[in-house]
């Protein structure tokens, strides 16, 4: 049996117990049925895959799950210690009891994906698959052909959230099961948010996680976007993030990769008004085999927008590790700025990364910039926070900390770059000031 014939018996078996649903949803699922059948899985073979081998997943046997137990003691353990609008899912299942959506302010709306089909399926076919059609990867058309769950979010226009929007994606052990779930955040001209995935679950999962997440920003919207990928170690996490923006908006992506056992991010901006910016900050830590793969690609589809990306990686161990990022600067779209950098750390001499930045552009008045470093820890830096009292331990904990600092600084959410420190430098004395602490590694190397 191939590989791509188990997926779709499980897709066969799903649909004979499935209720009746409108001809659309229908014609989208079989789409990306053909779709997958027709290209298969990735190989190394393929240019946007040759770094990242994805038969872990092609030849898993993973189910669906049914039900979205789990005790509020197991959540509370792994979740976000956020005073936030909430909305769980557990194995892709959406869970009533984990979630908090009580005092929503008036002009947001928050629900699950099933939801908002019972409701009013018309208003969510128009974008949903708009950004992120069966086209563009095997796995988005996997991801459609599956597609029953997942979180719509809507913020009126001029609606400003005070409080973040948590999207928390919880994975069980137990036999190995898989879920798709979809992504929709419109966000409306002038309106304000943010929104946070949150991936984490029990150390022994080995689950499968294939997302995608389409977001629109109407004129002047602001979305401070945070993925916090913490999934356990056996779990496989591959997501597809489609941003669309119109003039004056301002996207800020915060892409933060610590768990999994093969991870695959793919973001992609289109920035299609004058004045839109686009901000991605990236850190992916990975240890012990740990696969992390990035793939970002900002598209200047219109004068005078602007991007910044810093992407750090951390590996240690025997990870691998993945950057591929481009800036795309379409014809006519003059007076734009886009930069990119890549920087990378490695831990151990068995750690490896492979990066590609790049820059496509076919307009003459622009400012763009690319670059990639990886280097190590400076020894000679180590010795010196030894000779002020300093254990070994702590001491590259503090400098691979500040090595991360630059993208850490900018996480406005105490909690979520406190689990990211953890992750990364293990358990410090005391919280540091990164700012403090990145000036001092950088006098210390001078």
């Amino acid at each position: 049996m191939s590989d791509t014939q188990t997926f779709l018996d499980t897709l066969q078996a799903r649909s004979q117990t499935r209720d009746a649903e409108p001809t659309w949803i229908a014609a989208r699922r079989q789409a990306g049925a053909a779709r997958f059948e027709a290209v298969g899985f990735p190989t190394r073979r393929d240019e946007e895959w040759k770094y990242t081998d994805v038969r872990t997943i092609a030849q898993g046997n993973f189910a669906l799950a049914e039900s979205a137990e789990f005790s509020q003691a197991q959540a509370a353990a792994l979740t976000l210690p956020l005073d936030a609008y909430r909305l769980t899912f557990v194995d892709g299942v959406f869970s009533s009891a984990l979630s908090d959506l009580e005092s929503l302010p008036n002009g947001v709306q928050v629900l699950p994906l099933s939801k908002a089909l019972t409701d009013n399926h018309e208003a969510v076919g128009g974008p949903l698959g708009r950004l992120t059609g069966v086209d563009f990867s095997a796995f988005a058309a996997l991801n459609t052909a599956f597609m029953e769950e997942g979180a719509v979010v809507r913020i009126a226009s001029g609606t400003v959230v005070e409080k973040p929007i948590l999207l928390q994606f919880l994975s069980r052990a137990g036999s190995p099961v898989m879920c798709h779930p979809r992504i929709l955040v419109e966000a409306g001209g002038r309106s304000e948010a943010t929104v946070i995935e949150h991936y984490a679950g029990e150390s022994d999962a080995t689950n499968f996680t294939n997302v995608v997440a389409e977001l629109m920003l109407d004129r002047g919207a602001i979305l401070n976007h945070y993925k916090l990928q913490e999934a356990p170690l056996g779990d496989m996490h591959v997501a597809s993030i489609h941003v669309e923006q119109s003039r004056d908006s301002r996207y800020s992506s915060y892409n933060l990769n610590l768990g999994g056992a093969l991870v695959r991010n793919d973001l992609i901006s289109d920035l299609n008004g004058q004045g839109a910016e686009t901000n991605f900050l990236g850190l992916f830590f990975g240890q012990g085999r740990q696969h992390v793969d990035n793939h970002t690609k900002v598209n200047h589809n219109a004068p005078l927008t602007f991007s910044n990306e810093n992407y750090k990686g951390i590996l240690d161990d025997r990870a691998h590790g993945v950057f591929n990022g481009k800036v795309y600067v379409k014809r006519d779209s003059q007076k734009i700025e886009g930069f990119q950098s890549n920087q990378n750390l490695l831990l151990s001499d068995r750690a490896h990364i492979d990066a590609k930045p790049e820059l496509e552009i076919y307009a003459d008045d622009v400012k763009c910039s690319h670059g990639t470093t990886t280097g190590q820890l400076d020894e000679e830096a180590i010795y010196a926070l030894r000779t002020r009292g300093i254990d070994e331990a702590t001491a590259r904990g503090l400098l691979t900390l500040a090595f991360a600092g630059e993208v850490l600084e900018q996480v406005a959410l105490d909690a979520v770059a406190e689990r990211v420190e953890l992750a990364v430098a293990g358990k410090l004395p005391e919280r540091f000031n990164l700012a403090g602490l990145v000036e001092a590694a950088v006098a210390l190397n001078d």
